[in-house]
């Protein structure tokens, strides 16, 4: 996800970081090794928010990194800063991307915004005629997901493919899932359709 800012703050290290210095890269076999500080990360900051969240595990990451389904930011080169992965359901009519965490250190330059688009941008290019979807309770990925095109649906709008909703089961607001019907729970369904956007291009 390219990068158009150009400023800088002061983490409590205090230690000055340029987002130019951050790469945003498609995941390869040679990232696998960060694939812990990843989970890490995804884990302790929803555990901070207090939301739920659908986990995976190490090896389903590492799988989404080999296959090239997954981007990184990385810190000069090296550091691990961001992450985000596809995922694709109904014989890739559906695709969700998931799993977008920035690391403490690097909140607040507009990291996530940029990590957001180019995972968008790289499930157009695997999957150009895939709806693209999203499921979340955060106010600022709906309105990141609000600029790249997505529009509110409500949940039999999604996927009915089994295997992505038996991933919710990890949540900790299934038993809400549930007793709706599987038609809505405290998270907002977001969906971008090409077709709608056909016009536009």
């Amino acid at each position: 996800m390219p990068m158009e800012y150009s400023f800088y703050v002061f983490p409590l290290n205090k230690e000055m970081i340029d987002i130019n210095d951050i790469e945003i890269v498609v995941a390869n076999a040679g990232h696998v090794k960060y694939v812990d500080e990843v989970l890490e990360t995804i884990n302790h900051a929803a555990k901070v928010r207090g939301t739920g969240i659908a986990k995976r595990s190490p090896e389903y990451v590492k799988q989404k990194m080999i296959e090239g389904k997954a981007v990184l930011a990385l810190y000069k080169g090296e550091e691990f800063a961001g992450f985000s992965y596809i995922e694709s359901w109904s014989n890739k009519t559906f695709v969700a991307n998931s799993g977008l965490i920035v690391a403490p250190k690097f909140r607040g330059i507009g990291l996530a915004k940029l990590i957001k688009r180019r995972i968008f941008d790289l499930s157009r290019e695997m999957f150009p005629n895939a709806k693209i979807f999203s499921l979340t309770t955060g106010e600022a990925v709906m309105k990141m997901n609000n600029e790249l095109g997505y529009r509110p649906v409500t949940f039999p709008s999604l996927t009915d493919d089994e295997a992505f909703w038996r991933g919710c089961e990890s949540c900790v607001n299934f038993d809400i899932l549930q007793r709706n019907g599987r038609r809505m729970c405290l998270c907002t369904g977001m969906l971008y359709d090409p077709a709608e956007h056909m016009e536009e291009k």
